[in-house]
């Protein structure tokens, strides 16, 4: 039981939020979007830019700064 309570404590840590958004790892263009619609349910997740044409499994991701 003890493994069940610090799974739910740390469920509880993590952080909900929106989904952040995602632009393209070799040009920085937001117009990035999955390769394949199996992608992330059938096969690993495949990004491709619709502006430079990268493909691959990487896209970077904005976060927000805390202001303290």
């Amino acid at each position: 039981m003890k493994f069940l309570e610090n799974t739910r404590d740390l469920l509880r840590t993590l952080e909900h939020g929106k989904p952040m958004r995602i632009f393209c790892p070799k040009c920085g263009d937001p117009e990035i979007s999955n390769f394949s619609p199996f992608d992330l349910w059938l096969m690993p997740i495949k990004y491709v830019c619709q502006k430079c044409g990268y493909v691959g499994p990487i896209a970077m991701e904005l976060e927000k700064k805390e202001d303290e």
